[in-house]
């Protein structure tokens, strides 16, 4: 069978009998010819045809190769109409989806496709439930908002969702609130399941920023039956859930002013039944009225809580004391300890160069690898270096703390680092923190 003559609306295959069909499909990938693009069929007579790369496989060929496992027995090229595509040839990956529906949409309004308008598709995605958030790099190119509701609609269909939001900067107001626009939908509200845990909020009002998940679950590990805690930076609930139903507080006090997220704190309390155990209060944390009550409190807001530490020693147990868990960003510029390594080779007495180098090409060769340990050793000494600034930060931090304590309860107390948390970095000298601190009054 001559398959260039052939029509182009399928794809050749061989036709073997049913007991022999997995043989011989093994044999026809492990020599290439296989077409995994396709499923294997079953014909009417009860034969199955194997869907084969047509322009690779002759009739020589599979004449060969029925020889070689199979004498005498028939095996034949034939053409299938409108084959099935495989389950691997169906499966397109979420981005190759978006681009190649964003690419069908562009043309059938006449518009060519561009490098310009590939590189403006997002890479990346947030998604809530049927939601799925942009953030603000993506779909900048003017051609986008020329489609209007159109464009947001094949993006949900090709996402699978059925409401749409892009990110812009967080604005420089009080409650540090996101610019989000939603671009498909009546609402911005969504659900968000995290541990076990079910967040409501508000996207256009409200963040969730994925990059603390670390914490939150460091936080819902801790041992807390029995306390009562203070969450001085509630927000929707980040904290505060993870101390009531995996830490086991007995009582959590949580503070927040943003209108918006005390309705989602609250929503979050009763979604996850643990409202009679948590009071929300919502206000400035500076004006609040609590005292000596707590054994441990949250102070989750960055880039620094100073400004609420003098409320936390307020309202530590005075009896007792307690723990602080203190959210800071720490710039750590350390000493450039690659400097200290990579001196020249001249600078140094050649009896001090490794013996083996005496050529040229062996000493090129050596001085690159002395290179690369040398910058494996500055980086080690680089996150030595910040670690020691970590620790500079926390120390200093435990004496402003007892020096407050000692001010406000008028007696002697201790403070002992416990632990130093990293969560995540936003540049390469700006960590984000916490600092577990033991606060205990000297009886």
């Amino acid at each position: 069978m001559n398959t260039e003559d052939s029509c182009s609306c399928g794809t050749a295959a061989v036709v073997i009998e049913p007991q022999f069909a997995q043989l011989f499909r093994k044999l026809l990938q492990r020599e290439g010819f296989l077409d995994s693009s396709y499923r294997v069929q079953k014909l009417p007579d009860g034969a199955m045809a194997l869907p084969v790369l047509g322009q690779k496989l002759t009739a020589e060929h599979l004449h060969q190769l029925k020889e070689s496992i199979l004498p005498g027995k028939t095996c034949a090229l034939t053409w299938i109409l409108n084959p099935v595509p495989s389950k691997a040839a169906q499966f397109r990956p979420p981005i190759q989806k978006l681009y190649d529906e964003l690419q069908s949409l562009m043309l059938s309004h006449g518009v060519a496709w561009s490098k310009e308008l590939e590189r403006d598709l997002p890479r990346s995605w947030q998604r809530h439930g049927d939601l799925v958030l942009f953030s603000e790099e993506s779909f900048r190119e003017p051609l986008w908002g020329e489609l209007g509701q159109e464009l947001w609609e094949v993006v949900a269909g090709a996402l699978g969702a059925q409401r749409v939001a892009k990110r812009g900067r967080v604005q420089s107001d009080l409650f540090r609130s996101p610019t989000v626009t939603l671009l498909l939908g009546e609402d911005g509200w969504v659900e968000h399941v995290e541990n076990g845990i079910r967040y409501m909020f508000d996207v256009t009002q409200c963040m969730l920023s994925p990059g603390n998940i670390t914490e939150k679950l460091r936080i819902a590990s801790l041992k807390c039956a029995g306390e009562v805690v203070v969450d001085l930076y509630a927000g929707i609930g980040y904290f505060t859930l993870p101390y009531l139903i995996h830490a086991g507080a007995a009582f959590v006090h949580a503070c927040e002013w943003n209108p918006h997220a005390v309705e989602a704190l609250q929503k979050n309390l009763q979604l996850n039944r643990v409202q009679d155990r948590c009071l929300v209060h919502q206000e400035d944390n500076q004006k609040l009225e609590l005292w000596d009550v707590a054994d441990r409190v949250n102070l989750g807001l960055i880039p620094t809580s100073e400004a609420g530490w003098p409320i936390a020693c307020r309202v530590l147990r005075k009896d007792v004391g307690g723990i602080l868990h203190i959210h800071q960003n720490v710039e750590s510029f350390p000493v450039n300890a690659l400097r200290l390594h990579h001196k020249p080779h001249q600078d140094q007495p050649r009896e001090q160069l490794p013996v083996q180098a005496v050529s040229s090409v062996q000493e090129d060769k050596v001085a690159l690898a002395d290179h690369s340990i040398l910058q494996d050793a500055g980086r080690k000494d680089l996150a030595l270096s910040a670690r020691g600034e970590w620790q500079t930060w926390a120390e200093a931090t435990a004496i402003q703390i007892r020096t407050l304590l000692q001010d406000l309860d008028g007696k002697q107390w201790r403070t002992k680092i416990l632990h130093i948390e990293h969560v995540k970095s936003y540049a390469p000298h700006v960590h984000h923190l916490v600092l577990d601190l033991d606060c205990r009054p000297l009886m």
